[in-house]
């Protein structure tokens, strides 16, 4: 679906900046289907791919090199034997312990693998031959596809709706599957079970790259040109015609300008980046994907987004009619369908990458490549000081809590909180100390709200939730107090109604004091049967009683 060239064409600073783009973390909570797993499964993932009609399956590799899918399973695509949906992630033992490389899927959807050490797998999909193990049987479980490819290993692979393309070490490009309009490049419309080398105008030239629109194929080659064939009707081959072409065809157009490094390749349009940053596409425009302020086709490259800064990354994916570009400064396009809106003009985002924009606009909300979460052990601010807290070794402050230390940062405290900002002020005897005695809070309320100036969040239990919502009143910190309730909420039930009931007034929470007081009265009887009912004090129980009784509680 997308392919960039080799280090040795590459400039010092494009390939910088493709290195850094590469060690990008990426969160793949944004996709749904990854909501699924735990928070210790999501720890281990190294890289994934969400593909599907509906982007309603997934395949990811761990730290480990174990390889899991998740999903609807259609057409047996999730390669576990069966052809079972799953919410739960099941293991491909056939795949243990080999790095995967490359990976690609088709409309079927049928999936390609590449392994490290140049092995092709397919499974899924298989009515047009396009896992090319020569027959049109369903792929229920990984296939390891050797026909033709003996002695050769594979590096890059790319799918089409129902065609299948491989790219090999030594720059042999191969494809196999459907071939109504040429897409497979052997000069004839019939498909074709095994893979074959594409020859024709390829023939003596290294490939770098490959990538596929839906019934086209595209092939990068070392020097910069590019070469297409397959379906053309929307001039996604940008060789200014709209008609078919069975072999490989030069974008002629191209030659000259400036070497191409990066083509992606949309449902039935195309980017191309050139190693100056300038930016061309072609093809299909009824969605306004081309970025050409307009919906009219180009049969030919046109240039877009040319009064932006350089272009370091383009996206686009054949199931889809979205495109998205990443600037230099870290900038994020988007354009084309974007969750049903035709956007014209290439779009400035809030996103820090363009997969964040298949997550969100996608249409099918699928990914355009194989992402990666390595990150070389790079964190974000968030994750560092997460990682930070309670950490002795780079604190400069302990509180003493019920015989207990937390180590934390002053900085850190000051930031986040005014509460420390007053505190650690010269005229508090607490900024000259180094250890701070707390006796008003327990050490788990605490230890709780510290964490949350390190980490947004809080994990406590309900009964636990009041202390702390105690601490967040006292302390004037309105968005923890808000978190509380809504823990609260979450853990109320008839043995504790009573007591946050209690919490809630006690602490001035309104919203709290009316969703625990509707939930009493809703569950009166057995609430009144609670040891906490009848331990309040004589005021507070009148005051229910009278309430409840003026909500008709106690009509028959």
């Amino acid at each position: 679906m997308w392919f960039s060239v080799r280090r040795p064409f590459f400039k010092r600073d494009i390939f910088s900046a493709l290195l850094s783009l590469a060690g990008a973390m990426v969160d793949v909570s944004k996709w749904p289907l990854f909501s699924l797993l735990s928070t210790e499964e999501l720890a281990t993932v190294r890289q994934a791919c969400v593909f599907g009609t509906s982007a309603n399956e997934a395949i990811y590799i761990t730290h480990g090199n174990e390889v899991f899918v998740i999903g609807l399973n259609s057409s047996s695509c999730l390669g576990t034997g069966d052809s079972l949906s799953t919410v739960v992630p099941k293991k491909l033992d056939f795949l243990q312990g080999k790095k995967v490389v490359s990976l690609s899927y088709g409309s079927g959807p049928h999936v390609l693998l590449a392994t490290e050490d140049g092995q092709l797998f397919a499974w899924g999909h298989n009515g047009y031959s396009q896992l090319g193990n020569g027959n049109t049987n369903q792929g229920v479980s990984p296939l390891l596809i050797t026909a033709n490819l003996q002695n050769k290993k594979v590096r890059e692979v790319a799918c089409g709706s129902h065609h299948s393309m491989a790219l090999t070490q030594d720059g042999e490009v191969f494809a196999w599957g459907y071939n109504n309009c040429g897409q497979i490049g052997s000069g004839s419309t019939a498909n074709q079970p095994y893979p074959r080398r594409v020859t024709g105008c390829l023939q003596g030239k290294t490939a770098v790259g490959i990538t596929c629109g839906q019934t086209s194929s595209m092939a990068l080659i070392d020097n910069g040109e590019v070469y297409g064939w397959g379906y053309n009707g929307n001039g996604q081959l940008g060789i200014g015609n709209n008609g078919n072409q069975l072999t490989p065809c030069r974008l002629a157009v191209l030659q000259g300008l400036f070497p191409v490094f990066q083509i992606v390749s949309g449902y039935s349009h195309c980017l191309a980046l050139t190693d100056e940053g300038l930016l061309y596409s072609w093809g299909a425009n009824t969605y306004g994907q081309l970025g050409t302020g307009n919906k009219n086709n180009h049969l030919s490259p046109v240039q877009i987004m040319a009064d932006k800064e350089r272009i370091v990354e383009v996206a686009a994916c054949h199931s889809t009619h979205t495109s998205a570009a990443k600037t230099q400064s870290g900038q994020v396009y988007m354009w084309g369908q974007c969750r049903g809106q035709s956007i014209i003009v290439p779009h400035l985002t809030h996103f820090s990458n363009t997969d964040d924009v298949f997550a969100c606009f996608g249409t099918p909300s699928v990914m355009w490549r194989l992402m990666s979460m390595e990150h070389d052990g790079f964190m974000t601010v968030a994750e560092a000081l997460k990682k930070e807290f309670d950490n002795p070794e780079t604190s400069d402050l302990k509180f003493s809590v019920d015989g207990k230390c937390i180590h934390v940062h002053k900085a850190v405290l000051k930031i986040r909180c005014e509460h420390f900002r007053s505190m650690f002020r010269s005229q508090w005897t607490e900024d000259q100390q180094e250890v701070i005695e707390i006796g008003q809070f327990s050490y788990p309320v605490y230890r709780s709200f510290l964490q949350f100036l390190y980490t947004d969040t809080v994990d406590l239990p309900p009964e636990d939730a009041i202390g702390l919502l105690d601490l967040a009143t006292s302390y004037c910190e309105n968005r923890l107090k808000r978190l509380c309730q809504q823990i609260i909420k979450r853990g109320i039930t008839v043995g504790n109604a009573f007591t946050l009931l209690s919490a809630a007034i006690r602490y001035d929470a309104e919203d709290l004091e009316l969703f625990c007081f509707r939930f009493c009265v809703n569950h009166l009887t057995q609430v009144t049967q609670t040891g906490a009912f009848w331990q309040v004090d004589g005021a507070m129980l009148k005051e229910f009683i009278s309430k409840a009784s003026r909500c008709g509680a106690f009509k028959n």
